[in-house]
């Protein structure tokens, strides 16, 4: 297997379980990762919905006053946006022979708002799933593929889990949250775990790039012949091969 960071590569090779299914499912569970109570309607992996629709209640529709405070520091950082202004810094910066460093010094002022942010995500996964667990393989591929149907969030007219996005075109969402990954990864901020979750992010733009769901309708699973192919492919690459990946927009390099 080629060289990646320890938790990225032990989930490269688990990741030939990686299947879409058809219905939610409860799973076992593992220890220390609570049963969850079905959810009528819902569609796919009933954790994997679960972690998705946690992450939104607390980064997006329900935010702590902490969070907020952190989301404006970084957005004053740079220039006002805490999605494209980041986004574009690093696009930018990630250009330029003084990379990473560049980026490093420049997202330094702000480093404590990105331990939050950090501390806040993690702590969402860390609630549904053990570090480093081979299940977050199958979370974000079905995150990708958009099979993931949660009828909690059809208020809101997104009952999807996947990256927000115009039918055929994968959103900016992902390079955004891989450049808030490798400030955090850049300043030392919860680095193995980002490093991990970096290429896990990864695979699911590659997935996502090829199945192009929606918010509205649940896809059907890709080949699992693709699922395994592309896990092959994208879980073991580093932040180095990841920084040349995301200067590809919208879709990977080879994929249309």
């Amino acid at each position: 297997m080629l060289r990646a960071s320890a938790g990225a590569a032990a989930l490269a090779g688990l990741a030939v379980t990686g299947v879409a299914p058809a219905r939610a499912t409860t799973g076992t569970g593992t220890e220390r990762t609570p049963a969850l109570p079905p959810v009528p309607g819902m569609l796919g992996d009933r954790r994997a919905n679960e972690v998705w629709y946690q992450l939104d209640e607390v980064a997006l529709y329900h935010p702590t006053p902490e969070l907020l405070a952190a989301y404006k520091a970084v957005g004053l950082q740079v220039g006002g946006n805490i999605e494209g202004g980041v986004r574009g810094l690093w696009q930018e910066m990630s250009k330029s022979p003084d990379y990473p460093g560049n980026y490093r010094d420049f997202m330094a002022p702000v480093e404590e708002s990105l331990r939050v942010i950090s501390d806040i995500q993690l702590g969402v996964f860390d609630s549904l799933y053990r570090p480093y667990d081979p299940r977050l393989v199958g979370a974000f591929a079905y995150f990708g593929e958009g099979v993931l149907y949660d009828p909690r969030r059809e208020s809101v007219h997104s009952p999807v889990h996947t990256m927000d996005s115009l039918p055929t075109v994968p959103p900016p969402g992902y390079h955004t949250w891989f450049a808030y990954m490798r400030a955090m990864m850049l300043l030392g901020i919860d680095r193995p775990r980002w490093t991990a979750f970096a290429s896990l992010m990864a695979y699911a733009w590659a997935l996502q790039s090829v199945a192009k769901p929606t918010t509205q309708t649940p896809s059907s699973p890709l080949p699992r012949e693709t699922v395994v192919r592309f896990a092959a492919s994208w879980l073991p690459r580093g932040p180095r091969r990841l920084d040349a990946d995301f200067q590809y927009y919208p879709y990977p390099r080879g994929i249309s």
